[in-house]
């Protein structure tokens, strides 16, 4: 006796349909996510020169920046956690940096050269351990309407890997 078994077509169009576009819309979620991320992370850093040339444009616009730290203008209120400090242009390309004797003294002639572009800078947070006259700051933030650069974040370059290039600073 021939058993005769009937299968059935189990895949129906309308499943395949909606596992379709669940797959085509979590496609388009990870490039988005892809997208955004890279441009955030591809953020380059303005200069204090850069910044003051294009400083209408860039008023209320999340920008980084990078400059030598003014040590006499540093300013931390211990109450209000708010630190305020200048900082002055330095290249922003480093074969211009090597080109001037390296990052110790390029942050060296910024502080010492009072003809350079500066920039007042406000942060609210700890103040870091590693601010001082010469360190390199790097910031994220925006630039106010008042000419002021409000720092989000804030880092500093670590001043020992420096201070071998110019030993008579560290004893300083």
């Amino acid at each position: 006796m021939e058993e005769s078994i009937s299968i059935k077509d189990q895949s129906n169009p309308g499943n395949r349909l909606k596992f379709i576009i669940a797959g085509v819309l979590i496609v388009a979620a990870m490039i988005y996510l892809i997208v955004t991320s890279t441009k955030a992370g591809a953020q380059y850093f303005l200069t204090v020169d850069e910044l003051s040339a294009k400083s209408t444009s860039l008023i209320n616009r999340d920008i980084r920046i990078s400059g030598a730290v003014l040590g006499d203008t540093i300013h931390y209120d211990t109450e209000t956690f708010v630190l305020e400090f200048d900082i002055a242009h330095v290249p922003g390309d480093n074969n211009e940096i090597e080109a001037q004797g390296g990052l110790a003294a390029v942050l060296h002639a910024a502080v010492e050269n009072p003809d350079l572009n500066t920039l007042h800078v406000v942060y609210s947070g700890v103040k870091p351990d590693l601010l001082r006259n010469e360190a390199q700051a790097i910031m994220s933030g925006r630039l106010g309407d008042d000419g002021i650069f409000y720092a989000d974040e804030l880092l500093l370059k670590c001043p020992s890997k420096y201070e071998e290039a110019l030993p008579e600073q560290a004893e300083s």
